[in-house]
């Protein structure tokens, strides 16, 4: 088999640059601006994000998760209560989140403050979903030990059968969190290495500071 350096790995960016004036006051409406564009580009999953949490011993863990909602407030996913990250987030509320669009030669990162969505809010999006996924979710015990596949496979037909003509409940360990920001930056890649990166951070008052980093 090859070897392959990935010292030696280059991509040169010659995407457009990101100034300040391009920018909205507010950063969500600037997240659903850049969400817009990367829908429109036909990205691959434009909603797949990085959550990373901390644990007691205070280790990171990081994993994907779907974006599946952006409010005025900020933004929600949605996952196992019972899962690592949710363990996690009931003990330290704080998320950091990155989206990155590779085709667009950008990258969103968010920090804030982690809260559970309401039963309602929950029970609405779980009965949106396929029934097969709805059954899925409740079939999972995330991030548990299990011997095998055939578990997993072997509970979901039961489900199947039991629910075929009926509604599935959503568990009450399956729900939505939603991310309160209190940090938002956009980085648009740029030739040279000299990227653009513009920070957003919530002040005292409420408003937000626009800040330029260095790359």
């Amino acid at each position: 088999m090859a070897e392959h350096s990935f010292a030696d790995l280059r991509k040169e960016y010659m995407a457009r640059g990101l100034s300040e004036n391009d920018l909205d006051a507010d950063p969500i409406r600037q997240l659903r601006a850049w969400l817009d564009e990367a829908l429109a580009a036909n990205l691959t999953e434009p909603n797949a994000m990085a959550l990373a949490t901390v644990g007691a011993d205070g280790r990171p863990s990081a994993r994907m998760v779907l974006l599946k909602g952006v409010s005025a407030e900020g933004v929600v996913f949605y996952t196992n209560y019972e899962s690592r990250k949710g363990h996690e987030l009931a003990a330290y509320p704080w998320a950091a989140l990155v989206l990155y669009w590779a085709e667009l030669e950008r990258q969103i990162r968010i920090e804030g403050r982690v809260e559970r969505v309401s039963a309602e809010m929950s029970d609405a999006y779980f009965h949106s979903r396929p029934k097969g996924s709805q059954l899925g979710a409740i079939v999972s015990q995330q991030s548990q030990v299990i011997p095998g596949r055939g578990v997993l496979e072997d509970r979901l037909r039961e489900l199947a059968a039991q629910y075929a003509d009926s509604e599935a409940p959503r568990p009450e360990y399956w729900g939505g969190f939603h991310v309160t920001p209190d940090t938002i930056e956009f980085w648009q890649g740029r030739p040279n290495r000299l990227h653009d990166r513009l920070r957003y951070r919530l002040q005292p008052d409420g408003s937000w500071l626009i800040e330029r980093l260095s790359p």
